[in-house]
């Protein structure tokens, strides 16, 4: 017998061959198959050439048998409208399988199943060796098959199911295979089918309810909720086999366990210590630590009330291995909590010592120490001490942890932060000299202290900020607060650049260099009170003393201080700074007006210009006639109009008239 494919189609030797025209019902001969008898006939008188021509080609090896001219009919009917195949004539395991719509085969030809559906996939007549069944069976997708391969059934090996084992005796007789293990027909997709049934029946047929195919032991679909008893709380995260354990017989007992009672599965702990109560009056699924005694039970009716923390305490903490009947000591704190985390700082207190004194049942470290408690001890707190957490002084360390903490000076627990300035009398390192509790920032040294030291403030030094002299220098975060020795240059530039160095350095009645205070005091910049101008070149009389410096000694464009002025350029002639108001007519051979000849400092009018050194000499009533009576003579200088005083005229028409002249 050939070996069956994997669609189920077979050789000829296990294929039933009906007789051409025969029926189930006795011999019939249609007027179709007379005709085709007829042809037939004919075709057999043919030579064999002829023969040739009418076949399509060579049949395949599976159907050898078929090759003769009188077994067309076996596959073909032939009618004068169109020729039929009659596949399923011989393969009726296929046949039965469309019918039953069950398998492969149904999948492939949807709603017109038949034998010419066939030849859609398997076609004859190619040669002998034309394989009719073409497929991969690495990549061939089983769920058209009517059972996807998920899980673990996607990694076996094809003959690993299609076993003949594995078919049922019943399904067996449905086959035409002499082999069973040359098909891929007969497998039913019941588990059973290829598994066997661990628990004999008595968990129903479908296995499925409670298992995948990614793990058998995971059981991971059973819903133990729909059973007699719902998994709740930790017996959630319970494996099966703790509680389905194997009986005398070697089977697991799924059905019937007891479970009317925690002992059923658990052991008393208490030892019938609460033989009245049940387990679940104290205990519940959630956890066995987890307890509901402490809300039912009065601890309050005991010698010890729980309260606080102590409410949150675990029963086997304090009633060991289960014993709640032996006395427990509970006098003192210690007699539970053995270790002293302040390592006997504490011993010497009046109250020995006792924990209460500071703590409470509410939590360790929420102390009832508190500021003002502080008082009592050798270091009151005041001010921002009063704010700064415990921990900051009483740095935690565990055992180690100091409660008595040295505090004789600041800088016990504070950083220097002067680097020691302060170390030498009279302050002697003692921060409480300038700070206060309330704040480092305001310290209370003040103008009058610093009138104390060797810069006394004065003027504008006392306005200046602080922080304006005492600063950080260079990378140092230290303020300096001592200078060995202060002038004026410690903290100002030289705006003069060195132009009066020479009076700067001018020893005083002190001993010591003048310095800037050689012309300036701490009043004020601009107050020069000290400066002698009748030292310099030019002395100052008259309107000058009233002339601001800048007016004379003028900065360079766009500026407005005398901070960039050269001094010592400064002009001496009137003309350097005045404007000639005559137009150059008293100017001598060098082409410079002497104004002082005829002016002098302390006014402009009058002059005391010498008249008599002219051409014309005031005598008589000329003496007497004001200027302006003879000089009224105007020209236009550098677009001014500008009185002109020669040449004047010198005889008398030209002032006086005619007949005046007769008359006198």
């Amino acid at each position: 017998m050939a070996p069956e494919n994997p669609n189920g189609l077979r050789t000829n030797a296990s294929i039933h061959h009906p007789e051409p025209g025969a029926s189930e019902g006795g011999p019939r001969l249609p007027l179709p198959l007379v005709w085709f008898f007829g042809l037939l006939t004919l075709l057999l008188l043919l030579p064999l050439a002829a023969k040739a021509q009418i076949s399509p080609g060579p049949l395949s090896q599976a159907h050898q048998d078929l090759s003769s001219s009188a077994s067309c009919t076996k596959c073909h009917s032939v009618s004068p409208s169109s020729p039929n195949f009659r596949c399923l004539d011989c393969h009726r395991d296929i046949a039965a399988r469309l019918q039953q719509k069950r398998g492969y085969h149904p999948a492939l030809v949807g709603s017109q199943p038949g034998s010419s559906s066939c030849v859609k996939c398997h076609s004859e007549h190619n040669g002998a060796n034309f394989a009719l069944v073409k497929w991969d069976s690495k990549h061939f997708d089983h769920a058209k098959a009517g059972f996807e391969l998920d899980g673990k059934h996607a990694a076996l090996d094809c003959a690993q199911c299609h076993s003949a084992k594995n078919i049922t005796p019943s399904e067996r007789l449905t086959l035409s295979a002499r082999n069973a293990n040359d098909t891929y027909l007969g497998l039913s997709t019941a588990c059973t089918t290829c598994h066997e049934d661990k628990h004999n029946g008595r968990q129903g047929a479908n296995c499925q309810q409670c298992h995948d195919e990614r793990s058998w032991s995971a059981a991971s679909r059973i819903d133990h909720a729909k059973t007699r008893y719902p998994l709740t709380g930790a017996h959630a995260q319970v494996k099966c086999q703790s509680c389905h354990v194997p009986q005398a017989d070697g089977k697991v007992k799924y059905v019937g366990l007891r479970f009317d009672g925690c002992e059923s599965c658990h052991k008393d702990v208490h030892q019938g210590e609460f033989s009245n109560r049940a387990c679940q009056s104290c205990h519940s699924t959630g956890g066995w630590k987890q307890t509901s005694f402490a809300r039912e039970f009065d601890h309050s009716k005991t010698k010890f009330m729980l309260a606080g923390k102590h409410a949150e305490v675990a029963c086997n903490a304090c009633h060991r291995a289960g014993d709640f009947k032996a006395p427990i000591a509970h006098d003192l704190c210690a007699d539970c909590h053995k270790l002293d985390p302040h390592n006997g700082q504490f011993a010497k207190r009046a109250d020995g010592g006792k924990c209460e004194s500071c703590h409470t049942v509410e939590g360790w470290k929420t102390s009832r120490f508190l500021a003002a408690d502080h008082a009592n001890t050798g270091f009151p707190l005041r001010g921002k001490h009063s704010s700064v957490d415990c921990a900051k002084c009483h740095v935690p360390a565990g055992k180690a942890t100091l409660f008595k903490v040295k505090f004789a000076l600041c800088t016990d627990c504070h950083k220097d932060a002067h680097q020691a300035q302060f170390a030498g009398a009279p302050y002697l390192n003692k921060c409480e000299k300038c700070h206060t509790e309330k704040s480092f920032h305001a310290p209370t040294f003040t103008l009058a202290e610093h009138q104390k030291s060797g810069f006394v403030l004065t003027g504008g030094h006392l306005a200046v900020a602080c922080i304006e002299c005492h600063k950080a220098a260079g990378d140092s975060q230290s303020v300096a607060y001592h200078f060995n020795r202060l002038t004026c240059a410690t903290c100002h530039s030289d705006p003069h650049r060195g132009q009066f160095r020479a009076r700067m350095e001018r020893i005083t009645e002190h001993g010591e260099a003048a310095g800037c205070e050689a012309c300036h005091t701490t009043k004020r910049w601009n107050d020069l009170q000290r400066f002698d101008h009748s030292s310099t070149k030019f002395d100052l009389s008259g309107a000058h003393k009233a002339v601001e410096c800048i007016g004379c000694h003028r900065p360079p464009a766009m500026e407005r201080k005398l901070m960039n002025v050269d001094f010592q350029a400064a002009p001496t002639s009137c003309e350097q700074c005045h404007n000639d108001p005559h137009g150059s007519q008293f100017a001598h051979a060098d082409r410079v007006t002497r104004c002082a000849e005829c002016h002098d400092a302390n006014r402009w009018r009058p002059s005391h210009f010498d008249h008599e050194k002219t051409l014309f000499s005031l005598k008589g009533a000329h003496q007497n006639t004001p200027c302006k009576g003879c000089h009224t003579q105007f020209r236009e200088v550098a677009n001014k109009q500008v009185l002109f005083y020669k040449p004047t005229p010198t005889k008398c028409a030209s002032c006086h008239a005619s007949s005046a002249i007769r008359a006198s």
